[in-house]
C-alpha cells in the first residue's frame, strides 16, 4: 500500500507552518490518469481545530449509554445504505472500482457499522464479585478518549468502517484522515456521521502525507494505522505511550496441493484480481509440490488471462503505484511471465490499467516474492515436500493471510494451523465478515479488525475494588 505515512512525511514538525491549509491537492481519476478536481491539505491549526471538536463531542458521546450509542450507529448504517448511489459513485471516483466491487464495498461498510450497533450493547469483563473477603471487586471497559485513525486508498470506506466502527461503538470520537488520493466518501460519511451521531463523533480531515503526520502527533489518544511496515514503525515512535493498532500488509501465501479443487484456479484468479490486486491479504505467492507445479502454472495462466483489466478489474490506484508495481516486475528474474490482456473503455486508455500476471521458475529471493506488490500479480514456486512448502510460505516478514487448497480437509486444517497468519483459509481466499476477527503478525503488524475483539483495541479496563464489610465505629 502506498498512500502511506512515509520516512519523508514524517520529517521535522518545524518543517510545516502554522496555517489552516496548504496548497490544494490535486485529484486524478486512475481509469484515465486525468486531473478530475482537488482537496484541501489540512495544516496545524485545521488539525488541531478538528482534534479539539472530537475532544468536545466525545465528553458527550461516552456519556451516552450503550443503547443509545446503538442507535446512532444504526441510523448511520441506515444513511449508508440509503445513499448507496453515492458512495458508490465516490468509491469509483477516486479507486476507479468497478461498479460491483465498490457496490459490495458499501454494503459491507454499512453492514459493519450495523454489526456494532449491536456490539455496543454487548459486555465483557475478567472475573469480578467477592475475590478478596469482604470486598467486591468489578471492571469498567472505558473508552480512550479521541482515536485518529489513518486509513489508505485501497478501500477508502470500508478500511474507514473497519476502524471508525467498533472505535465509535467503544465510546470514542474518531477523527479520520483519507489517503490524499481518495478522500470522496469520507467525506460524505462525515456529513452523515453528524447526522446520525452528533457534531464532532466522526470527523473526516483530508488532506496530503503532512496532514497525516501532524494528526499523529496532534492531541489523541489513540491511532489506528493501516499502511507500510515504515511508516507503521515511524508512526509507533512518536506515539510514545499512547495506544497503537498498526496493520501493515501482506504478501499471503497460497498452498496448492496436488489433489486441490476443480475451481482452484477460477477462484485464485477472481480474488488476486479483486480491486486490482490491491489488497493487504490477496493471494501473492503460491507454492506447490514439485509433482504439481507445471499443472498449477498450466492452470492458473489460463484463469489469469480470462480476467481482463478494464472489464473485470480496475486499475492501479495512482501513478506512484503504477510505478513500483513495474519495477518489482521488471526486476523480477521469472523465466515465465505470462500476462493477461487490457480492455479499458474509450477514454480511459492512459490509466494506470495492469494486466493480470503469473510468474513462475524465479528464486526464493525474488523481489516479486520477497516484496508486497500490490497488484494482480502471482508468483508460483515449488516445494520438495509439504514441509518444505510450509517452510517456504512462513518464509517472509509479513504474516497476515494465507489460504490452502485441497480436497483432503484433514490435511488441509493442520496446514492452515501451521502457517503464520493472522488468518487462514482452506479452499477460498478473502471470505470476511464482521463477525470474524482480522490482524496481523510480525511485520503485518498488530492488532484486530472486525469482530467484538476489536472493541478492546478502543478500550481500557479499569478495576473498582469496594470495601463492603465495614468495621462498627462503636460497640
Amino acid at each position: 500500500m502506498d498512500d502511506r505515512l512515509t520516512e519523508d512525511t514524517m520529517d521535522a514538525e518545524e518543517g510545516v507552518a502554522d496555517t489552516d491549509f496548504a496548497a490544494p491537492v490535486p485529484l486524478l481519476d486512475p481509469r484515465t490518469g486525468q486531473v478530475r478536481g482537488s482537496s484541501a491539505a489540512a495544516r496545524q491549526r485545521r488539525v488541531a481545530a478538528v482534534v479539539a471538536a472530537g475532544r468536545l463531542a466525545h465528553a458527550g458521546w461516552r456519556a451516552l449509554t450503550p443503547r443509545e450509542r446503538s442507535r446512532r450507529l444504526d441510523r448511520l448504517a441506515g444513511l449508508i445504505e440509503e445513499h448507496a448511489e453515492r458512495y458508490v459513485a465516490a468509491e469509483r471516483a477516486g479507486t476507479g472500482k468497478p461498479f460491483h466491487e465498490a457496490a459490495g464495498e458499501v454494503e459491507n461498510a454499512a453492514d459493519l457499522f450495523r454489526f456494532y450497533a449491536w456490539a455496543a450493547r454487548t459486555q465483557s469483563s475478567p472475573a469480578a464479585g467477592g475475590l478478596v473477603a469482604g470486598h467486591e471487586s468489578w471492571v469498567r471497559w472505558e473508552p480512550l478518549g479521541v482515536a485518529a485513525v489513518v486509513v489508505p486508498w485501497n478501500y477508502p470506506l470500508m478500511m474507514a468502517a473497519w476502524r471508525c466502527a467498533p472505535a465509535v461503538a467503544a465510546g470514542n470520537a474518531v477523527v479520520v484522515k483519507p489517503a490524499e488520493t481518495t478522500p470522496d466518501s469520507l467525506l460524505l460519511l462525515a456529513e452523515h456521521a453528524r447526522e446520525a451521531l452528533g457534531d464532532g463523533v466522526v470527523q473526516t480531515l483530508p488532506g496530503d502525507r503532512d496532514t497525516g503526520r501532524l494528526l499523529v502527533a496532534a492531541d489523541v489518544d489513540l491511532i489506528a494505522f493501516t499502511g507500510s511496515a515504515v511508516a507503521g514503525a515511524e508512526v509507533a515512535a512518536r506515539a510514545g505511550t499512547r495506544r497503537v493498532s498498526l496493520e501493515l500488509g501482506g504478501n499471503s501465501p497460497v498452498v496448492v496441493l496436488p489433489d486441490a479443487p476443480e475451481d482452484t484456479w477460477k477462484e485464485l484468479a477472481e480474488a488476486t484480481t479483486y480491486n486490482a490486486g490491491q489488497s493487504c491479504a490477496v493471494p501473492a505467492r503460491v507454492i506447490t509440490l514439485r509433482e504439481n507445479h507445471a499443472s498449477v502454472v498450466a492452470h492458473l495462466t489460463g484463469a489469469m488471462r480470462e480476467r481482463e483489466a478494464g472489464r473485470h478489474f480496475g486499475p492501479l490506484n495512482n501513478a506512484d503505484q503504477a510505478a513500483r508495481y513495474d519495477r518489482i516486475v521488471a526486476r523480477s528474474a521469472a523465466k515465465v511471465s505470462a500476462g493477461g490482456q487490457l480492455a479499458p473503455a474509450e477514454g480511459e486508455e492512459g490509466g494506470y490499467w495492469r494486466a493480470a500476471r503469473v510468474l513462475s521458475e524465479l528464486p526464493d529471493d525474488d523481489p516479486a516474492v520477497v516484496e508486497e506488490v500490490f497488484g494482480p500479480l502471482l508468483t508460483v514456486q515449488a516445494a520438495e515436500s509439504v514441509d518444505a512448502a510450509v517452510a517456504l510460505a512462513n518464509g517472509v516478514p509479513q504474516a497476515l493471510a494465507a489460504s490452502v487448497w485441497t480436497r483432503d480437509i484433514a490435511a488441509g486444517l493442520d496446514l492452515a494451523a501451521r502457517l503464520n497468519a493472522g488468518e487462514a483459509w482452506l479452499n477460498c481466499h478473502l471470505v470476511q465478515t464482521a463477525e470474524l476477527p482480522h490482524g496481523g503478525r510480525g511485520s503485518s503488524g498488530h492488532g484486530t479488525d472486525l469482530s467484538t475483539l476489536a472493541l478492546y483495541e478502543y478500550q481500557r479496563p479499569k478495576t473498582i475494588t469496594a470495601r463492603v464489610r465495614l468495621t462498627p465505629r462503636f460497640g
